[in-house]
């Protein structure tokens, strides 16, 4: 059995365009490193965990729904090979929604989970794995307390993601 909630966000046409565009700048500047890594062969030491994204510093955000839209671009570019950007996929294999709360320096400071979804649980591990990843999120000080948002993973049949906040 799949899934099949999907929340409507009331977003206007120019937070959308900016969404878009900057999920489209992120996806093709995560796309112009190197080349994805091969699987191990046989005999193979163990992987070690993915470098720490690093971008050029941006200006604070301004609010907590710019603030947003950056920390799941940041997951996405964290993630390469297990996150999509199309359109959803009717039905959803899973919905885990996580509640992440910064230091004050973007660092993580708690991933709670908010939703299990019924099946393919694994998926809650997935995504807190992504969310890691993509730490730290950039200084919060500036933004009203407290300093937490949700998240809304949206999980493929082949367990890739998409965040909600750039759904389009």
């Amino acid at each position: 059995m799949h899934c099949t909630e999907h929340t409507a966000a009331g977003r206007g046409p120019l937070p959308r365009l900016l969404a878009w565009s900057t999920t489209a700048l992120a996806v093709l500047l995560a796309s112009c490193g190197a080349p994805a890594p091969q699987p191990p062969g046989p005999g193979a030491a163990p992987s070690r965990p993915a470098a720490p994204v690093t971008a050029a510093p941006q200006a604070p955000a301004r609010n907590w729904a710019e603030y947003q839209v950056r920390a799941a671009q940041r997951m996405v570019a964290a993630n390469p090979g297990r996150t999509y950007m199309g359109p959803v996929e009717e039905p959803l294999l899973a919905i885990p929604v996580l509640e992440i709360e910064l230091k004050a320096d973007g660092e993580i400071a708690r991933i709670s989970v908010k939703r299990e979804p019924r099946q393919a649980k694994d998926t809650i591990q997935l995504a807190i794995d992504a969310v890691r990843r993509g730490a730290p999120y950039g200084d919060v000080r500036q933004l009203p307390k407290p300093w937490k948002f949700t998240e809304v993973f949206l999980f493929n049949d082949d367990r890739q993601f998409k965040p909600r906040t750039l759904d389009d």
